[in-house]
């Protein structure tokens, strides 16, 4: 279920329960008259006897109507509640009117009447404002008005509007703080966390449920503090904490079970089955969506029946057993169709094309997706519309269609960059829908660009990709005016792109009439009814097909081939990345490698040459283990780096030697795709010297998010932070002990030294507070301390203050850095196991960092050594200090000093000093072992490296 629908549980059970006492029940007062005759009473008890019966009639309408809407009869509902209306208009009845009205909206907003909603909610809000002219509104009356705050907000939400809805939820909770109703404070706390929680942004969205749970147990009422638990369960499984999404969701069941509330029961057997089926449980996910299934027909909510049987669909198709998969398919679409239910009859149709896919049965599916689409576009779903496109271009790459794949494909992908520029998270439905994940379609595209040689196209998808992954690990990645526009095509893909629009204005329409259709139970339709839906249907695909199989359609993909495209590509973005390599003036390229199933392929872009690509032949698990293999090797002192790193140099740079040759590269711009993620490219070994002593490298996030050639600003000014003792920092339920860094403080004593002005804080003066408050007074910020970045648990991901207190990556985001050139943590580390993950950890802190306006960061891959990284911090703050070198140079020049043991580049001497003496105090078995990368190469530069 989605979250709204929690905040909202039992609407209509809320407005009786606030309203009821809201308004002065007592009767007005009869108008005094000299002609009190028997005649004038008897017409006095006429008519208050016919008020009586009318008000009679009224109630009994309006409890009809309740009826109604709990067993989700909303049209229904909406008829009897207007009828109800008429009658208390006409009778006065204020309670009955500000009942009905609010009901009215609940009704209207069930059927995705936004418009309507809205108007019943405002008119209930001037009503109850009104009845409170010229006195001041009782507890009850400002309880009330703050219900249809609430309510209004919650239309605005529906409809996309979150700044709205926010304004309108804060009054909610400005009167309920008011009047100090722990409920009404629980219900707004719990709405504001909605709005957070369906814009990704989870931390915000789990401190006010947490807040609301805190309020509406003090309030004692069982129902909320369900609801609460179940909101936080949301969000803990948002965030892909399934087994403590779990421990809510069942304490939420507990007291379901405790209040015997039924629906709320499925609810939690359905939120329970969706956490195991992230699992991969899907036994224990099957047992869950049954049990939801059966209380579901128990309380007759064919909604919640049809969105299960969906559910259960998914299930099976997850285990391969498909047949069963379709059986429980048909059944959710029989149901979903006849009660109107037309966004999930998309999302169930969607379903059916990928079970029909994996049977092998392309033509049913490319009929299912195609209903699919037409339903996402009637109903504006466009998350639902982007998943459906890449099903369509999965389908058309097995059928061996590339080309039109990739138009699919590109689809796909706009529509998923277009949601992500209007700042709202991308939909993550319960809902299930059977598809790869949105990174995956981004891969494929890329994929079959490169296949068709298409270089430049691909280079704008994986540039994408990274922003997606982004997204998927920090779950609140924005877009810009760079990404917005997806990925371009060129003319022929245009005037096919115009063709499908065309033709999908037409399905839109079918789409409503088989809606209307469909709604008729299939006993109830005439022959002439179920004629026209086959008619419809097949309409749906055939027009499709006869378009993709046209002589012109078949024209304009042979102006497709790589060489037809080479004179009409579109060039803006290639015009714009030669531009920011050139205005570099570092002879700069850019390269991007892209891990497949079965071979590495290498994108390269220069500052004068379309960008180029290079395919080496190697399983997807091969380069895994050399990657392994050398990460290993890396953190290991006394092993030979140098035979893993040559064996990824093979893969890496030796495929590319010549092209890095003719664009005579300096500085190679690296955005690593996957484990690469955990290597530097600093240590690959050639044979002769490491790829340091070659070429400045700097890591980027994305080129769409990076402003490469910002210039630093011109006065260095640092901040430098060290924690030297051991502390002890507690997440969640486990204890982490970090060791005292033993040359921290002597490292940025020295940084002290060679950058005259640093402000230095040791220990518990390095501390959350003093750190935050003077961040953006420094143009370097150095922090001589333990971080941690873990695959996967951004809100597990954590820079150590020292005084033991703990700055989180989401918390990164909130803070304002647009005077900082650099942001250094010079013990931080990204734990590798036997199992390398993607390193979408290391993106996310560059990332972070980048959004806060600082210009880049320097950040270590693995737990350094304390006096290793003594002496290269040194050394690179002894270049930087000279003011002729960019941050990438600085680094590149102090590696290669720690490999060396040469400082003849450094011209103070009282630097040079410095550096031989942190040299001569290490202990020798550190000394001697200077050049192993494992000192110098865990450093890397992310975002711009001037």
């Amino acid at each position: 279920m989605h979250l709204s629908s929690f905040i909202r549980f039992g609407v209509i059970a809320l407005i009786l329960c606030f309203l009821n006492a809201s308004v002065d029940q007592g009767k007005p007062s009869l108008v005094s008259s000299r002609y009190n005759t028997v005649s004038h009473s008897f017409r006095t008890l006429l008519q208050a006897q016919k008020s009586e019966t009318l008000k009679k009639e009224a109630e009994r309408l309006y409890e009809q109507g309740v009826k109604q809407y709990d067993s989700s009869q909303f049209q229904k509902a909406l008829e009897i509640f207007q009828k109800a209306l008429v009658i208390y208009q006409e009778i006065g009845e204020q309670q009955g009117i500000l009942d009905t009205l609010n009901s009215l909206g609940a009704a209207s907003k069930e059927l995705g009447q936004y418009s309507q909603a809205l108007k019943f909610y405002q008119q209930a809000l001037a009503f109850s404002r009104e009845v409170n002219v010229g006195k001041v509104p009782n507890q009850e009356e400002k309880k009330a008005i703050g219900i249809i705050l609430d309510n209004i907000g919650s239309v605005y939400q529906s409809m996309g509007q979150s700044s709205q809805a926010l304004k309108y939820y804060q009054q909610s909770l400005s009167l309920m703080q008011e009047i100090e109703d722990k409920l009404g404070i629980g219900s707004a706390l719990n709405s504001i966390g909605g709005i957070y929680y369906e814009t990704g942004q989870y931390a915000k969205a789990l401190n006010l449920f947490q807040q609301a749970l805190t309020s509406v147990r003090k309030a004692k009422s069982s129902l909320e503090e369900a609801n609460n638990l179940e909101s936080i369960g949301l969000v803990y499984s948002e965030i892909g904490q399934y087994s403590q999404a779990l421990k809510y969701y069942q304490q939420a069941l507990a007291i379901w079970e405790k209040i015997g509330n039924e629906e709320g029961k499925a609810t939690s057997y359905n939120n329970i089955g969706f956490a195991y089926n992230q699992m991969k449980k899907y036994s224990e996910a099957l047992n869950y969506y049954q049990q939801a299934l059966a209380v579901f027909k128990k309380i007759d909510n064919q909604t919640k029946i049809g969105s299960t049987f969906n559910n259960i669909g998914f299930v099976y198709q997850q285990l391969g057993q498909y047949s069963q998969a379709i059986e429980s398919l048909e059944q959710a679409l029989t149901i979903l169709q006849k009660i109107g239910e037309r966004a999930v009859v998309g999302r169930t149709l969607d379903s059916m094309g990928s079970a029909y896919k994996s049977m092998g049965k392309y033509s049913q599916a490319l009929t299912s997706y195609q209903q699919a689409l037409a339903v996402s576009r009637e109903v504006g779903e466009r998350g639902a519309e982007r998943i459906t496109l890449g099903n369509i271009g999965d389908l058309l790459a097995r059928q061996n269609k590339p080309q039109l794949a990739i138009i699919f494909y590109k689809q796909s992908v706009n529509v998923t960059e277009a949601i992500r520029n209007e700042l709202r998270s991308l939909p993550r439905e319960q809902q299930q829908s059977y598809t790869a994940t949105v990174a995956d379609t981004y891969r494929r595209l890329a994929d079959l660009l490169l296949q068709q040689d298409r270089v430049l196209e691909a280079q704008q998808v994986l540039d994408l990709l990274k922003i997606q992954e982004l997204d998927d690990y920090l779950r609140d990645v924005r877009g810009n005016e760079k990404t917005s526009k997806g990925v371009e095509s060129p003319s022929p893909e245009q005037s096919i792109n115009q063709g499908l629009k065309v033709i999908a204005d037409k399905q839109i329409e079918i789409s409503r009439q088989l809606g209307d259709l469909q709604k008729i139970p299939p006993t109830n339709r005439k022959p002439e009814q179920k004629e026209k839906i086959v008619a419809l249907e097949a309409n749906l695909l055939t027009e499709f097909n006869q378009f993709i199989d046209s002589p012109e359609v078949n024209a304009w993909l042979k102006q497709l081939s790589p060489k037809a495209l080479q004179q009409m590509i579109p060039l803006s973005f290639l015009n714009s990345l030669r531009d920011n390599l050139q205005r570099l003036n570092q002879n700069a390229v850019l390269l991007y490698p892209l891990i497949l199933e079965n071979r590495l392929e290498l994108v390269l872009a220069t500052s004068n040459a379309p960008p180029i690509h290079r395919t080496v032949s190697i399983k997807k698990e091969e380069v895994n283990r050399v990657i392994l293999d050398f990460r290993r090797a890396l953190e290991d002192p006394e092993s030979n780096a140098t035979v893993p790193a040559e064996k990824l140099y093979e893969l890496l740079i030796k495929p590319i030697e010549q092209d890095l040759s003719n664009a005579d590269a300096k500085t190679i711009i690296y955005a690593p795709d996957g484990p690469l993620r955990y290597i530097p490219l600093a240590a690959l070994y050639d044979g002769k010297q490491w790829l340091a002593q070659r070429f400045r490298t700097n890591n980027i996030t994305a080129v769409s998010l990076t402003d490469l050639d910002t210039q630093p600003l011109a006065q260095i000014k640092v901040l430098a932070g060290a924690t030297t003792q051991r502390r002890v920092v507690q997440i969640e339920s486990t204890s982490l002990a970090f060791k005292a860094l033993e040359y921290a403080g002597a490292e940025v004593k020295n940084l002290a030294t060679m950058m005259p002005g640093t402000k230095t804080l040791l220990d518990d003066e390095f501390n959350r507070q003093t750190i935050i408050s003077s961040l953006n007074i420094y143009t370097i910020i150095h922090m001589a301390t333990h971080a941690k970045f873990v695959n996967g648990k951004p809100e597990y991901s954590f820079i150590l203050m020292g005084d033991g207190g703990l700055i989180k990556l989401p918390e990164i985001q909130q803070l304002s850095l647009p005077n900082v050139d650099l942001v250094v943590l010079s013990a931080c580390e990204t734990a590798v196991g036997d199992q390398i993950g993607q390193g979408e950890e290391i993106l996310g802190f560059g990332y972070q960092i980048e959004r806060t306006g600082a210009r880049a960061a320097i950040a270590s891959l693995w737990a350094v050594s304390d006096g290793g990284t003594e002496a290269l911090m040194n050394a690179f703050y002894a270049f930087l200090s000279q003011g002729k070198m960019s941050k990438a140079e600085a680094l590149r020049q102090a590696q290669i000093a720690t490999i060396t043991g040469d400082y003849s580049k450094i011209t103070q001497d009282q630097d040079k000093g410095i550096l031989k003496s942190t040299r001569d105090n290490l202990p020798t078995q550190i000394a001697n072992r200077l050049s192993h990368p494992y000192y110098w190469a865990p450093f890397i530069l992310i975002g711009n490296g001037l």
